[in-house]
């Protein structure tokens, strides 16, 4: 079974690296899909790391078991780093072309902190 492991610590630096890039492209370009991209793709890592924890073969059992949580983890966090990211940037395009947003997705955020 072949792995996506993001566990590694050179993946997981590219990919992080990656997604800042892309939030702060969609930030200068003010278009809110190029984090919506980098969204999209830990939401498919999310369902494929998944699928192979459902699926692990008996063989090096608890070493795939435990990569894959990893990968999930690392998956999980990302989507929520990502999330924030779209939304920020979706904030500043609706300011910038004067468009109505239908809410202030950040004001509850940022209100609390």
């Amino acid at each position: 079974m072949y792995i996506f492991d993001v566990t590694n610590p050179i993946t997981l630096l590219l990919l992080l690296a990656a997604t800042v890039l892309l939030i702060f492209l969609g930030k200068e370009i003010k278009k809110p899909f190029a984090p919506a991209i980098a969204l999209v793709f830990f939401l498919v890592l999310v369902i494929i790391h998944s699928v192979q924890l459902a699926t692990i073969p008996e063989t090096n059992y608890d070493e795939i078991r435990s990569t894959l949580l990893g990968c999930l983890s690392f998956d999980l966090v990302m989507i929520f780093i990502t999330f924030f990211g779209y939304l920020w940037v979706d904030d500043i395009a609706a300011k910038f072309y004067k468009k109505k947003s239908i809410d202030n997705s950040l004001d509850w955020f940022w209100n609390k902190v």
